[in-house]
């Protein structure tokens, strides 16, 4: 495993959560169902397939070989049981647990099963949504625990709206917003339904800054492949002139092509920006298998 100690070499720890290794890239033959990541004090590995003993122990090897002054927390987590077990291999864990990424604070659960509280891939995206903040109305569709809320607060947001379906995301997110202070009267949480929604959300509109970061496949509720739409064909009613769009899709079997379709077939009036990079540590073999994330512009 000499690559993937001279590979962690060049990731610093640092103070800001990160993705340290992303062998689900495909890029790293022998490695493509694992990842590790860096949650300050924690080194968490996932691993997505079941591999030897002996490999698990040469992992962590590695990683130690990599960070030889290293003694805080390590834990594996294997997504490929179900419930996707996390064992905690050296340390304790802290409690809450409280990470940093860009000077804004997130309470993550490591030990809570696949979805920890905050999706690093998606950083570059948070860096966007902040530059596009200031002074604006936020509309955060699919909100999960709200990272991209404390984004735009920390970019000088005037208000964000929140919505999700999930009790305890919004939950989280409500703690996260405390961490860092951001006063209560300039945001919302809603526990609906976005598509039984829509005239909620126009009350608190028009916004400036639209979010659309749906799950690929939420059983009973969103498939991306046949939900988008729907949402692409509100944007007219949401978003106020000149509003900036930033539209995700993080479906392997859904190529770039699938989102630029959409926004020509419902919603013709905005206009392509640019692509927002993944981080580079998540490299791809193929970008299509990868998060995809694009900036639009809404014209009236």
């Amino acid at each position: 495993m000499k690559f993937l100690i001279e590979h962690l070499n060049q990731q610093t720890l640092g103070t800001d959560a990160r993705r340290l290794f992303h062998g689900r890239g495909k890029c790293y033959e022998g490695f493509e169902q694992v990842t590790i990541d860096w949650f300050s004090p924690a080194i968490f590995i996932t691993l997505f397939s079941a591999y030897e003993n002996d490999f698990e122990v040469q992992l962590i090897d590695s990683i130690k070989q990599a960070y030889p002054n290293f003694d805080g927390p390590l834990l594996i987590q294997r997504r490929y049981i179900q419930g996707a077990p996390v064992e905690v291999i050296q340390g304790e864990l802290p409690s809450p647990h409280h990470v940093t990424e860009a000077g804004v604070t997130y309470q993550v659960k490591l030990l809570d099963g696949q979805n920890n509280g905050l999706f690093l891939d998606m950083s570059n995206g948070r860096a966007w949504m902040k530059s596009h903040a200031e002074g604006r109305n936020v509309l955060n569709l699919f909100s999960y625990t709200c990272s991209f809320s404390l984004a735009a607060f920390s970019g000088g947001a005037k208000q964000v709206i929140n919505i999700d379906m999930s009790h305890g995301a919004l939950k989280l997110g409500k703690i996260n917003h405390k961490l860092n202070d951001i006063a209560t009267e300039n945001v919302k949480f809603f526990r609906h339904d976005i598509f039984n929604s829509w005239g909620k959300l126009k009350r608190y509109g028009t916004y400036e800054t639209i979010i659309f970061d749906p799950p690929t496949n939420q059983v009973g509720s969103f498939t991306a492949e046949k939900d988008y739409q729907r949402l692409i064909k509100r944007i007219e009613q949401l978003a106020s002139d000149k509003a900036d769009l930033l539209v995700c899709l993080n479906s392997p079997d859904l190529d770039q092509a699938f989102i630029k379709q959409l926004m020509e077939e419902h919603s013709p009036s905005c206009e392509f920006v640019g692509v927002v990079e993944n981080p580079a540590v998540f490299k791809e073999i193929d970008s299509d298998k990868g998060l995809k994330v694009y900036h639009y512009r809404y014209h009236a």
